[in-house]
């Protein structure tokens, strides 16, 4: 009877495990391609980026550029990873440009193979949903950040332990030293408990450690992902090293998340009797300081794995993408490119060769959105590989932009100011002799008409020497005229018919020419006198233009 419903109770935990095993393949296969439905703690996202000395590569993306081109909103559409830390490196990678050749063939192998096998791919993301918890975010605290030092008074916390082991020894031999190791306890629980504030930073983290070194491990067995780091098993061996002493932060952590309160307890008890705590702690992290090279490495293995999925499930969900044809040329060549973060996109295509690109239309009409389309594309086309477009060709660039500015009241800086200070740095940056791109809207659109053209003017002419590429848009119709032996002029625009405004966001060459800003104000039942005398105002304007020979004939309908 009683063996029956032993292995009746056995019976049920197995089809209960059976099941959640079952429940998790569907959900990972039926989830490639799609979103992700998670919310996004950036501070810890970030992390890894902000504390990582990035000087090597390339370019660094800027906060001034990812905040100009929605980079929050980007990420959150690309990110497909399975754990905290492929999120972390993937975030890193996204904000660094670096062009290695070698290693995009590889990443494009271990892709086709993870896009064609999903089996493979379901054990792999498995895998790396055991790193999917919070404390996963402080793995790179570990190898990023000073770790704590021991109190000069350190010595005194091993004499205490020592001391308590003595008196308990003892103790069966005179009952005396009971009472020296009671008293020695009380002392001791001071000082377990003033560590505490130290061990609750490394409590999450370190356990997530040995998770990940023991998935990195495991990773190294199969032979697809071998290439990425030959050398990471000398990381994985080094850090086994202090495995043991590191297994004690798992016990505690399982122990507080099962609520095991006796185990808990007696554990407790045995940590102050000997001071283990302190003692474990400070040992651990004098050996893991020296192992923060080894730590990056297993972290960045795992990390890189978990972002080629997350690419690969990108790929699965696109209607249309490409990999980029990066060349020396100074062209960029774009066949339907689209904005990623736009739902059924309108796709453009365009050449920047020669000259660069002036885009003139009216708000809504789709001129910032496209200029965003094609830095957005450049960055994932040098970080990731993959572009939104039929087609597209591009040099290694560097991505630079002035699009949303706004008054930094902290710093007592108007809209006009930060501007200045913005484009400024583009000035400079474009005599360094790179490749940049640069894009701007509405350039110098805080100031008044006449010093907005003529700083606008002198600015976008500086900017096209030396190669680089600039698209910027402008209202400033007088700006074509001028600058139209540099730029190649292009417009978006819109159709007006009796009650409503239509946008097709299509591209087109040439320089704006109906302009009907006031026709909507009209539409909008605006009061006729109000309607009538801008008008007018605009008529008697385009007249002294054509006068002065400053623009074309372009008349208001």
């Amino acid at each position: 009877m009683i063996k029956d419903i032993i292995f009746q109770i056995k019976y049920t935990f197995s089809q209960i495990k059976f099941n959640r095993k079952k429940e998790l393949n569907q959900r990972l296969k039926e989830s490639f391609g799609k979103l992700k439905d998670d919310s996004f703690d950036f501070d810890s996202i970030e992390k890894y980026f902000r504390n990582k000395d990035n000087s090597n590569t390339y370019q660094v993306l800027s906060d001034k550029t990812c905040n100009d081109l929605d980079f929050d909103d980007l990420f959150m559409f690309l990110d497909r990873t399975n754990s905290k830390v492929g999120q972390q490196y993937f975030y890193n990678h996204l904000r660094t440009i670096k062009l290695n050749e070698k290693q995009t063939k590889l990443n494009e192998e271990i892709l086709t193979e993870l896009s064609k096998n999903p089996e493979l791919r379901i054990s792999v993301q498995k895998k790396l949903e055991k790193l999917n918890h919070k404390d996963a975010y402080y793995i790179n605290t570990l190898f990023q950040e000073e770790h704590l030092n021991p109190p000069k008074w350190f010595f005194v916390i091993k004499l205490l332990s020592f001391a308590n082991l003595m008196s308990l020894i003892l103790g069966f031999f005179n009952p005396i030293f009971f009472i020296v190791l009671l008293g020695i306890f009380c002392v001791n629980f001071v000082l377990h408990y003033w560590n505490k504030n130290n061990l609750v930073q490394y409590v999450g983290s370190i356990p997530q450690l040995l998770r990940l070194n023991n998935i990195a491990s495991y990773f190294f067995t199969i032979p697809l992902f071998k290439k990425i780091n030959p050398d990471l098993p000398k990381s994985v061996k080094l850090i086994n090293d202090v495995k043991n002493r590191m297994s004690f932060f798992s016990l505690e952590a399982k122990l507080q998340g099962e609520f095991e309160i006796i185990a808990w307890f007696v554990f407790e008890i045995f940590k102050t009797m000997f001071l283990l705590e302190p003692l474990l702690l400070f040992g651990v992290l004098k050996r893991l300081n020296t192992k923060r090279g080894d730590i990056e490495s297993v972290f960045k293995f795992v990390g890189h794995i978990d972002m080629l999925i997350s690419i690969a499930s990108l790929r699965k969900g696109l209607e249309m993408y490409c990999l980029p044809i990066i060349n020396d040329e100074d062209k960029i060549i774009a066949k339907d490119i689209s904005h990623p973060l736009i739902f059924n996109c309108t796709p453009n295509s365009i050449e920047i060769a020669e000259k660069s690109i002036l885009l003139t239309g009216s708000n809504m009409s789709g001129k910032t959105s496209f200029i965003r389309a094609i830095g957005l594309n450049v960055i994932t086309g040098l970080t990731i590989n993959t572009c939104f477009a039929k087609s597209i060709t591009f040099p290694l660039l560097k991505v630079f932009s002035a699009i949303r500015i706004s008054d930094d009241l902290m710093n007592d800086k108007s809209y006009y100011f930060e501007e200045v200070l913005t484009i400024k740095e583009m000035l400079k940056e474009s005599e360094n002799g790179n490749k940049n791109l640069f894009l701007l809207d509405e350039i110098f659109k805080g100031t008044n008409t006449v010093e907005r053209i003529s700083a606008g003017k002198s600015i976008l002419s500086a900017l096209t020497k030396n190669n680089n590429k600039i698209l910027v848009s402008t209202h400033d119709i007088e700006l074509t005229d001028m600058l139209s032996s540099e730029y190649e002029l292009y417009h978006f625009s819109e159709t007006v018919n009796d009650k409503t405004v239509g946008f097709d966001y299509k591209l087109k060459g040439g320089k704006l020419k109906n302009r009907n800003a006031i026709r909507i104000l009209e539409i909008n039942d605006y009061p006729k006198e109000v309607v009538k005398e801008a008008i007018e105002i605009a008529k008697a304007l385009d007249k002294t233009y054509l006068e002065k020979n400053t623009i074309g004939n372009n008349l208001y309908k």
